[in-house]
C-alpha cells in the first residue's frame, strides 16, 4: 500500500502541548494568525512524535488539573532540555515551575474570571504592548498559583492572587504566564503571544493560505504518484474546497462522487452537480439514492440510530459507485483540525473512526483504500480562506455548515418525505430572509428544526392542528464556540409570519437562544 502523505515543509514550527484546556484550540488560533504555523499534541504524546514534529518553540497549555497531586501531568523533560523557547500558560506555567525547582501551592485566593495583572519589570514578552507600572486587564482561571520561582526566574507581574502572574527566565528563553493571552478577555493576549513567537523565539511568521496550498499540491503529488482517488463530495465548504485542491495538484486522477441521500436543503443538489462538473470540469458521478435513505429511515427514530443508518447506507452507496468506476488507490476526506484534535484519545493515539462527510462513517477494511486529507492541518475558517486561493465560489465557500446527515438530524422522531419537504422549505426562507437582510455572512450557522410536536392554532377563520418550527442562528468564527445570532423582534415577526403563510404545515414558529459552550465542534 502506498504511504502516508509527507509531512508539509514548514521551517517555523510551534508546537503546543495540551494540558486538556478548554482554550487550547484558541491558543493554535491565535498563533496561525500571526502568520506562524503550529500543531496541537497532548502533553503526554510520545517523545517520538513531539521530536519528529521539529519545534521552533513549544507553548504549554492551561488544564483542568492540579500540580499539586502526584498524577497530574507533566512537561515532557525533553521538551525542557531542547534549549528552545517555552511559554507556559496557567497549568502550563505551574507545571513548568514545579519541575524546574520551583513551588506550586493551592491558593487561599482563586482567581476566575476578569483580573488585573500589574507590570513590575520589562521583559521581551511585553515589548510594545505593556509598560511599567501599568495594570492590565486579563483573564485568570486558577485555584493553584505558584508561590516560589526556580532559579534563574524573574517576577515581571503580579496580581491579586497571584505573585508571580507573569514570569521569566531571559538567559533559558523561558516565559510563564498565569492568565490566558489566547481569550479575548485579555485585550493585549494576542500581542503577547506574537511577542513569543516573534520576539522571543524569532520565528519570521510568513506562514501564508498561498504557502499553505502550494506546499500541500506538492505533498499530494507526492503521496498518490500515478495512483487513482475518490472523493465523498457533499457539497459542503471542506469536501469541495478537498476536491479542488486535489484537483489542481492531479487532475483528472480524482473522480467525485455524489451521494444524493435526500436529505440536503433545497436546491443544493443541482447546484453540486453545477458547479463541480460544469465550472471545475471535475469528473463527477452523481448518485440519487433518496428513495433508498428514506427506506432505511423508515421507522427510525433514536438520533444516534439514525446517524448509524445514514452512514451505513452512505458507505454501502458510495462502494458501490466506486466499484463502478474500476475503484481507487486513495479516499480523500475534508478532515479538519478540529476533527483531528477531538479524535486524540487521552493517550495520545488517533481514534481509529475517521470523519465521512456524514460524520459518522468509519472506513471498512475491505476497501483498502489510503485516505488523503489535504485539509487537516486547517481550522474551518482557513479552509475557507484557501477555498478563495483556488477559485471555489463564494456561494459554497461562504455556505453554512451543514451536518452530515443532513435534515434529518433536524428532525426529531420519524424522518418522511413529507417532513422533510416541509423543514426544507421553512429552512428555504430562513435563509432567504438573512440573505435579502445583508447578515447572511455576519452569522456561522442558520437553520430551521422542525419539532415533534404539533400545536393547535388559529388562522383565518379556522382552526389548524399543525408543526412547531424553531429557527436557530449562532456567530462564530472557527466553529470551536459560538453564541446565538440576536435578531431583532422585526426580523424574527416577518420570518415567521412567511414561514406559517407559505409553508403548508407549520403554523408555530420559535426561535432558539441558546449559546454554544466551548469544547465542541458543530452545531447540528
Amino acid at each position: 500500500m502506498t504511504q502516508p502523505a509527507p509531512a508539509i515543509p514548514v521551517q517555523d514550527r510551534v508546537l503546543i502541548l495540551d494540558f486538556g484546556s478548554q482554550f487550547t484550540q484558541l491558543i493554535a488560533r491565535r498563533v496561525r494568525e500571526s502568520g506562524v504555523y503550529c500543531e496541537i499534541l497532548p502533553a503526554d504524546a510520545d517523545p517520538g512524535r513531539i521530536d519528529a514534529f521539529g519545534a521552533r518553540a513549544f507553548i504549554l497549555s492551561g488544564g483542568p488539573a492540579s500540580v499539586t497531586e502526584a498524577a497530574g501531568p507533566r512537561v515532557p523533560q525533553m521538551v525542557l532540555d531542547a534549549g528552545l523557547p517555552v511559554l507556559g500558560i496557567c497549568y502550563g506555567q505551574q507545571a513548568m515551575c514545579a519541575q524546574l525547582g520551583g513551588e506550586v501551592s493551592i491558593s487561599d485566593h482563586q482567581e476566575f474570571g476578569s483580573a488585573f495583572a500589574e507590570v513590575t519589570e520589562d521583559c521581551e514578552l511585553f515589548h510594545g504592548v505593556w509598560t511599567l507600572g501599568a495594570r492590565e486587564q486579563v483573564w485568570m482561571s486558577h485555584g493553584d498559583r505558584v508561590t516560589r520561582l526556580p532559579p534563574g526566574f524573574r517576577a515581571v507581574a503580579r496580581s491579586e492572587g497571584a505573585p508571580f502572574a507573569a514570569i521569566a527566565d531571559d538567559a533559558r528563553r523561558f516565559y510563564g504566564v498565569q492568565f490566558h493571552p489566547e481569550v479575548v478577555h485579555t485585550p493585549h493576549g494576542r500581542q503577547l503571544l506574537h511577542n513569543f513567537t516573534h520576539r522571543v523565539a524569532g520565528l519570521s511568521g510568513d506562514w501564508s493560505m498561498a504557502g499553505f496550498r502550494d506546499a500541500q499540491m506538492a505533498r499530494i503529488r507526492a503521496q498518490v504518484g500515478a495512483g487513482r482517488v475518490i472523493c465523498g463530495l457533499s457539497g459542503g465548504v471542506d469536501s469541495s474546497v478537498a476536491a479542488a485542491l486535489i484537483h489542481e495538484a492531479v487532475g483528472d486522477q480524482l473522480t467525485c462522487i455524489f451521494v444524493d441521500s435526500g436529505l440536503l436543503r433545497q436546491g443544493e443538489a443541482e447546484e453540486v452537480v453545477r458547479t463541480f462538473r460544469d465550472r471545475f470540469n471535475i469528473k463527477l458521478v452523481h448518485r440519487d439514492a433518496s428513495d433508498l435513505f428514506l427506506s432505511q429511515l423508515d421507522g427510525v427514530t433514536d438520533p444516534e440510530a439514525k446517524r448509524k443508518t445514514i452512514g451505513r447506507v452512505f458507505i454501502e452507496v458510495f462502494e458501490q459507485e466506486a466499484a463502478r468506476i474500476g475503484g481507487a488507490d486513495f479516499l480523500a476526506q475534508g478532515t479538519l483540525y478540529p476533527d483531528v484534535i477531538e479524535s486524540i484519545s487521552a493517550h495520545g493515539g488517533p481514534s481509529v473512526t475517521i470523519k465521512s462527510h456524514h460524520n459518522v462513517g468509519g472506513l471498512p477494511e475491505r476497501m483498502r483504500m489510503t485516505l488523503v486529507e489535504p485539509l487537516r492541518e486547517l481550522f474551518k475558517d482557513e479552509v475557507r480562506a484557501l477555498g478563495r486561493e483556488l477559485g471555489v465560489p463564494e456561494h459554497i465557500v461562504g455556505r453554512h455548515p451543514f451536518p452530515g446527515p443532513g435534515l434529518a438530524i433536524r428532525i426529531p422522531g420519524a424522518v418522511t418525505r413529507e417532513r422533510l419537504d416541509i423543514l426544507r422549505r421553512a429552512d428555504a426562507v430562513f435563509l432567504e430572509e438573512i440573505r435579502a437582510a445583508g447578515l447572511y455572512d455576519a452569522i456561522w450557522q442558520a437553520f430551521a428544526v422542525l419539532l415533534p410536536v404539533r400545536t393547535v392554532g388559529v388562522m383565518g377563520d379556522g382552526r389548524t392542528y399543525d408543526n412547531a418550527c424553531a429557527l436557530r442562528a449562532v456567530t462564530s468564527v472557527d466553529g470551536m464556540t459560538a453564541e446565538v445570532y440576536p435578531f431583532d423582534m422585526a426580523f424574527l415577526s416577518r420570518t415567521a409570519t412567511r414561514i406559517v403563510n407559505e409553508v403548508r404545515g407549520i403554523n408555530r414558529v420559535t426561535y432558539d437562544i441558546t449559546s454554544k459552550p466551548p469544547g465542541t465542534i458543530e452545531w447540528e
